[in-house]
């Protein structure tokens, strides 16, 4: 009696003494990660343990089970989901719904083409057996997928093909004013089908997607490989850009293009990725504070307003709501040179130091926003401070995510059109 006296106050011991959550940028949103750090781990086991010993409180993501108690069956599921073992997975998505999904998924459907990206990044494309018409007509980025059946535009897709093709789960964005289409798709097609809500184009949140993903694939292992490459280049972008001083930041001008029957100008304000992106690289927007506009985080300028403020870097953005063409799909170069030339003849113009110093870039899509973020981050930080980052190359981190995480034959240096002006070979 004696002995289990000692060996249960040992256990306690070890418990109370169980080192805390490792800090992470984020809270994975999957129960089971029971002290909300960034991961499902051991330490998870014991937190669960500490909070059924009362030694804990208890937090919403311990309760593994998603039944509204907290005990050794939590414990259990833990521990399946460190070993990709468990029959249920319980998340929390993009939208903030709450979503159990049986394991393993086998089938996907696909109605977001960053989650199909996604979905290639970590080595699990074969679950893929649909997609929307987007991802389609994407061959040169996209060249097996593309020739997946499809279902339609995500932003109406045919509900009775998706029906018929009875995949485990459904893969969309969460509804809002840039992806209307996917609202309300729980109620025309759950329980027949589960519906997954994962954005991964928004900065801030890609990261947790991409490990959401990669527990609700049993590719956890992959995910990680993706964050740790992504994450390195942003570390050390960032390290190097907080020892720049404010006066030495230079002053930033992100522009969309014009107004419909105005001469305003759509620029990204606080709250967007791209405004993310100028800050991570280095750069003061000068329209962070700007009111919103029709959309949330994409007001309207004025030129008068943005030749007040004489920004030292205007970044064209080809893409979203001013489309001009470039990606992985042409090399003709084209559109976003015509793009370049309108900034630079916007009256005015001509006289700010943006232009007098030829510090006009334009950027497509394609590499601004979702897994390839850093790759956009990486161009920041060179047009930046191309002293402080002569090291850094952003079209060979291109080339790097194309090599490790795209599977495709596609040199950067020889194909498509990402930037204009275009990289000049060291």
């Amino acid at each position: 009696m004696r002995m289990n006296t000692m060996l249960v106050g040992m256990t306690m011991t070890m418990l109370l003494l169980a080192p805390p959550a490792a800090a992470s940028d984020y809270t994975l949103g999957v129960f089971g990660n029971a002290n909300e750090d960034g991961t499902v781990n051991m330490q998870d086991v014991t937190y669960t343990e500490l909070i059924i010993l009362e030694y804990r409180d208890k937090t919403e993501l311990s309760d593994a089970k998603h039944d509204g108690k907290i005990n050794m069956q939590d414990v259990t599921q833990i521990e399946l989901v460190i070993l990709e073992k468990e029959k249920e997975l319980t998340l929390i998505d993009s939208e903030g719904s709450t979503k159990t999904v049986s394991m393993p998924v086998g089938e996907i459907l696909t109605l977001n083409s960053d989650c199909t990206e996604a979905i290639r990044a970590i080595g699990a494309k074969d679950h893929i057996i649909g997609i929307e018409s987007a991802t389609a007509e994407h061959a040169s980025f996209f060249p097996e997928l593309s020739t997946l059946p499809t279902v339609g535009r995500g932003s109406g897709p045919d509900l009775e093909e998706m029906l018929e093709m009875n995949p485990d789960i459904v893969m969309a964005y969460a509804p809002g004013i840039y992806n209307p289409g996917h609202s309300g798709l729980e109620d025309k097609l759950e329980p027949s089908l589960t519906v997954v809500r994962l954005n991964f184009y928004k900065p801030e949140t890609v990261v947790e997607d991409v490990i959401k993903l990669g527990y609700l694939l049993g590719e956890v292992e992959n995910a990680r490989n993706y964050i740790d490459w992504h994450d390195g280049y942003v570390d050390e972008i960032e390290e190097i850009v907080s020892g720049i001083s404010d006066d030495d930041r230079p002053m930033v001008f992100i522009d969309y293009g014009s107004q419909r029957g105005s001469s305003n100008r759509m620029t990204a304000a606080r709250g967007t990725g791209l405004h993310q992106m100028c800050v991570q690289a280095g750069g003061i927007n000068i329209a962070a504070d700007m009111p919103p506009g029709l959309a949330p985080g994409y007001p309207y300028a004025e030129l008068e307003w943005v030749l007040s403020r004489s920004p030292t870097v205007i970044i064209g953005q080809a893409s979203g709501y001013n489309s001009r063409g470039g990606g992985y799909g042409t090399d003709d170069d084209g559109d976003l040179e015509a793009y370049y030339n309108e900034i630079i003849g916007l009256p005015g113009f001509g006289e700010i130091p943006a232009v007098k110093n030829n510090c006009i870039h334009i950027m497509q899509g394609e590499v601004s926003g979702g897994l390839a973020d850093v790759v956009g981050l990486a161009y920041y930080a060179e047009w930046f401070h191309p002293d402080l980052f002569e090291n850094v190359d952003a079209q060979a981190i291109h080339q790097e995510y194309i090599n490790e995480f795209c599977g495709i034959d596609f040199d950067v240096a020889e194909h498509g059109v990402f930037v204009h002006p275009q990289p000049v070979e060291s």
